[in-house]
């Protein structure tokens, strides 16, 4: 029996999260989706890893249909991922079109299966200008549709809502996340490109600017 299920895609908000919870004591199981993003052979290792250096069960759900029928500069199948600033109007051309609706359905039917009471998801508050399945009323309605479909056995929580990538980069430090373990960068190369603002807001979660962030960028 587990007491949550994560959605852990392997960057850095959804690690700290698993850290958090873990340090709580939560028993946890952990899903990826291997949707098609152009990260997503970066990102799922780190998932992985994560998951074998905390002893977590870990399990990664195939997803091809979001690749082959929508349409996002983030998956394999859209156009060039932009550089700039995160809250660039460019950057919305990243928005996969209800993907944490999907994401989340799954972790619910999921953790109804194991007895889990919670999924737990690791959105920000610095998503929620951009990406519309990221927002406050969006978290309150998935967690009514996930009360009202398991007969109130599974809740959906977002811990870190409230909180900046920053206040979430530090968190994590303090409880000795291995940030190098994870992934950000949205165009999946061999090391983060540092131009994207993926990584413009990764640089600025891991005080990059004080000497704090171990992440090697190409610029």
């Amino acid at each position: 029996m587990k007491d949550a299920v994560i959605v852990l895609s392997g960057g850095m908000d959804s690690a700290v999260l698993l850290a958090h919870e873990l340090s709580l004591g939560t028993r946890v199981a952990a899903l990826s989706f291997d949707y098609g993003s152009k990260h997503n052979s970066r990102e799922l290792p780190m998932a992985a890893g994560l998951c074998k250096h905390y002893g977590v069960d870990h399990a990664i759900v195939p997803l091809p249909f979001m690749n082959e029928l929508f349409s996002s500069s983030l998956l394999q199948s859209g156009e060039a991922i932009p550089d700039g600033a995160y809250d660039a109007d460019s950057m919305k051309s990243t928005v996969v079109p209800f993907r944490n609706g999907i994401l989340i359905a799954i972790a619910v039917g999921y953790a109804e299966s194991v007895g889990a009471s919670r999924v737990l998801i690791g959105s920000h508050s610095g998503d929620h200008h951009i990406y519309p399945d990221c927002r406050p009323e969006f978290n309150e309605a998935m967690n009514g549709a996930a009360l009202c479909g398991t007969d109130g056995k599974v809740r959906v929580a977002f811990p870190f809502a409230d909180m900046d990538k920053r206040e979430i980069g530090d968190l994590g430090r303090t409880l000795g996340v291995d940030f190098a373990a994870t992934w950000t960068c949205y165009k999946g190369g061999e090391v983060h490109c540092g131009t994207c603002g993926a990584c413009d807001e990764r640089k600025f979660a891991l005080r990059h600017d004080e000497g704090m962030d171990p992440t090697t960028y190409l610029k």
